[in-house]
């Protein structure tokens, strides 16, 4: 079988496009292969800065001829129909198609279609150039004279060149010919640009590697990631140190080498001072270069990183490391600047004492002052949700009523929430984003705040993903459930809500991780309740925010602007009457629909624990707001209907609500109550009895909140169920008597439903 080589060489692409490009590549030619009629055995896509390459093993070298048989509409129908049947037919006359006859249906027409094969080269030549002038690229450009041509070719980085040959391993490949904007394919490529930039005849994938290997080019992205990896690794190990793991940074450093050497700089011991989080970023973001530390340690950094060159340089590397040395010195000096100026005074002191006053701040602290800052200068949160300060202050008072519900000390919560979001007024965080609360937590601890606080500021914002810890100390967990409860309800209130795959305010990241901190916690937390707090927050934020409006107009007053001072309190009163209302009217539809939007986030979580999804349906209700109660019942669902006694159970349990369902559907009557006068065989005696044992024990169970015990106590109807159903006919000829036993039925579905809805499991 027939091998394809297809190689795109162009300028450098970006490091960030060039895996998904490559796939991309391999789905578009691989499925338009498919659609046109060939088959393959294996594809995989390569790539490098400067390409991206298939290696499509045993394609079949042709395309297999297509016989076809088109049913079209009757020979009277309409012309209207005839002719879109010879549309569709690709035929141009009805002369070409052919009549056939039915007993039943008459004659109609018949078009015996007949497309022959194509060369495997012929479509290849086809797809190729359609696929490249329509290629996904996030950003392109256009270049040359070319450019000015309208429908001109579009690329990430001006394309160079095309390879593309095919052929079995037996034979000399052949080249596919075909051209895209000028360029045609050829079986030419070229290796590293600086080490060998000689053109290289090629002529299959195996030839094609070894030959780029021996230009100084590594194909594979994957190698190139071990041998940086590696190399790295023994560098580091070669002088003491170990390396600080990073597979986003090595992803992103072996997409912008093609031959990677790796090479060892220093800088001087006393930038160390700097938080190692801001040293290892500086040093990440603007030279794409590891950071070291000595053997053993887990906190503290060395003077010394690993940065990776792209060519082998005759001074081993000196020059290179030098220079890259000079680059990492001159942003570690800001980074230091930065780590000290946020530990002084602010210049601006005297215009924050409001702020430092109405959020009880100590103007003394660093910390604090940028907490008086971020008030003072007004930064939004949301046009429609208020200030930065505004979104504290509600933080803070539903951090305060959370704390006890975890077992939290509520001044340090308050406290924590307070300064939770100073530190992004922090030079630090201004210049590394992704650093707002580690930095806050080292600025706290600087200034003494509790290990609690300081570790809360920066775990309020956890967890941030699927595979992010969860806080775990109480206070932390209350303010991180007061911040995305705050973010949660705040969105909802004013319908920016996620709909679709748009989600801008990752709202589905803050209710998941609501979720799982409840779940962490282990504790009862009631999310209608935690919702009413958070409502009545930001009830008393735009009180105090129209509050704040009408005392301005009071100043009016003195002016004689205004009517005067009775007319403002009594808008003032009237307003605020008004709002509560409204509160109150929205709050109930508003809860309901925030309550099943956490349903859904806590069955994606399940689901991904391995949670059966009928299960989880048969335990949620639409008013359940107790996560840590849905998932042990759950849990305890699941143990059960995988024993054999939970099977059978199950079985009954839906037969039993299929024939009620029925009955009550036509109108049957069904007796309020089981009346045991009214038996007549044993089998309803066996199992009225254990019924009500089983009812009452189960109740009993579930109001203790032992689930495991509630489906050990209907465990025990598996057997009078099995016999009722095996010995009684529910639908006796005696009205009384049959509407006593669907009572019994409805007895059965009543037992099971304290637990679940049975209806809603599967099997």
């Amino acid at each position: 079988m027939p091998d394809l080589l297809l190689e795109l060489r162009s300028e450098e692409i970006p490091a960030r496009m060039q895996r998904k490009a490559a796939g991309d590549l391999r789905k578009m030619l691989t499925d338009g292969l498919v659609e046109a009629g060939l088959t393959y055995e294996a594809a995989r896509e390569y790539w490098t800065p400067r390409r991206l390459t298939l290696d499509i093993r045993g394609l079949t070298a042709r395309s297999k001829d297509i016989h076809e048989d088109r049913k079209g509409p009757s020979t009277k129908a309409p012309e209207a129909a005839i002719q879109g049947f010879l549309r569709s037919a690709g035929l141009s006359s009805i002369s070409q198609a052919h009549v056939h006859s039915d007993p039943k249906k008459g004659d109609f027409y018949v078009a015996h279609i007949s497309k022959p094969g194509r060369s495997a080269e012929e479509i290849i030549a086809e797809l190729v150039p359609a696929i490249v002038k329509t290629f996904p690229w996030p950003k392109s450009m256009r270049w040359g004279p070319a450019s000015a041509k309208p429908g001109s070719l579009r690329w990430v980085r001006p394309l160079q060149s095309i390879v593309c040959t095919f052929g079995p391993e037996t034979e000399e490949p052949v080249v596919v010919d075909f051209e895209v904007d000028g360029i045609r394919s050829g079986n030419v490529t070229f290796g590293h640009r600086f080490h060998a930039p000689e053109a290289i005849t090629v002529r299959r994938f195996d030839d094609y590697a070894a030959k780029l290997e021996a230009a100084k080019v590594v194909i594979d992205a994957e190698r190139r990631k071990e041998m940086i990896s590696a190399d790295a690794r023994n560098l580091a190990f070669a002088n003491g140190l170990e390396l600080v793991e990073d597979e986003g940074l090595l992803e992103e450093v072996s997409g912008l080498v093609e031959w990677p050497v790796v090479l060892m700089g220093t800088f001087e011991d006393t930038f160390l001072e700097i938080p190692a989080e801001v040293i290892r970023l500086t040093i990440r973001a603007n030279q794409k270069c590891f950071v070291t530390r000595p053997q053993g340690s887990e906190d503290a950094l060395s003077n010394h990183f690993i940065l990776t060159s792209n060519i082998e340089a005759k001074d081993g590397g000196k020059e290179i490391a030098h220079g890259n040395g000079k680059v990492v010195r001159a942003r570690l000096s800001d980074a230091l600047y930065f780590w000290k100026t946020d530990q002084g005074d602010l210049p601006d002191l005297d215009t924050l004492k409001q702020s430092a006053e109405a959020f009880g701040l100590d103007i003394h602290k660093p910390l604090d002052q940028r907490m008086a800052r971020l008030d003072h200068l007004g930064v939004t949160f949301h046009a429609k949700l208020g200030t930065q300060g505004q979104r504290v202050q509600r933080i803070r008072g539903l951090a305060r009523e959370i704390a006890p519900l975890v077992g939290a000390e509520p001044k340090l919560a308050d406290r924590a929430a307070v300064l939770a979001k100073a530190d992004l007024q922090t030079e630090v965080v201004g210049e590394f984003p992704e650093l707002q609360g580690a930095m806050g937590r080292k600025y706290a601890l600087l200034q003494g705040e509790s290990p609690s606080v300081a570790a809360a500021i920066e775990e309020h914002y956890k967890p941030q993903g699927p595979s992010d810890r969860v806080p775990a100390d109480p206070v932390s967990v209350s303010v991180a459930l007061a911040d995305k409860l705050d973010t949660l309800v705040g969105f909802w209130t004013i319908d920016e809500k996620p709909t679709g795959s748009k989600d801008p305010y990752a709202l589905r990241r803050a209710a998941l991780g609501i979720v799982r901190i409840i779940l962490s916690a282990r504790g009862k937390l009631p999310l209608q309740a935690l919702f009413d707090a958070a409502l009545r927050q930001l009830d008393e934020s735009a009180i105090a925010k129209k509050l704040a409006a009408f005392e301005a107009k009071q100043d009016a007053i003195d002016s004689g602007d205004v009517d005067g001072e009775q007319d403002v309190d009594n808008a003032l009163a009237a307003y605020e009457a008004e709002l509560r209302k409204e509160t109150i009217d929205r709050a109930a539809p508003l809860k309901a629909d925030l309550i099943a939007f956490f349903h859904d986030r806590l069955k994606v979580y399940l689901r991904e624990l391995g949670a059966r999804h009928d299960l989880i349906d048969a335990v949620i209700t639409p008013e359940a707001d107790d996560l840590l109660t849905i998932t042990r019942r759950v849990e305890a669902l699941g143990h059960f209907v995988d024993s054999e006694d939970g099977k059978n159970l199950l079985a009954g349990t839906k037969r039993a609500a299929n024939i009620l369902a029925a009955e009550e559907k036509k109108g049957t009557a069904v007796a309020d109550a089981v009346d045991p006068a009214l038996f007549r065989e044993e089998a309803e005696q066996a199992l009225f009895a254990p019924m009500n044992q089983a009812v009452s024990e189960a109740g009993q169970a579930i109001r203790n909140e032992d689930f495991s015990g509630a489906m050990r106590a209907l465990s025990v109807l598996r057997e009078p169920v099995d016999a009722f159903f095996e010995k009684v006919l529910v639908n006796d000829d005696d009205v009384a008597v049959r509407a006593n036993r669907l009572a019994l039925l409805a007895r059965i579905r009543a037992a099971t439903d304290q637990v679940a809805d049975f209806s809603k499991i599967a099997g």
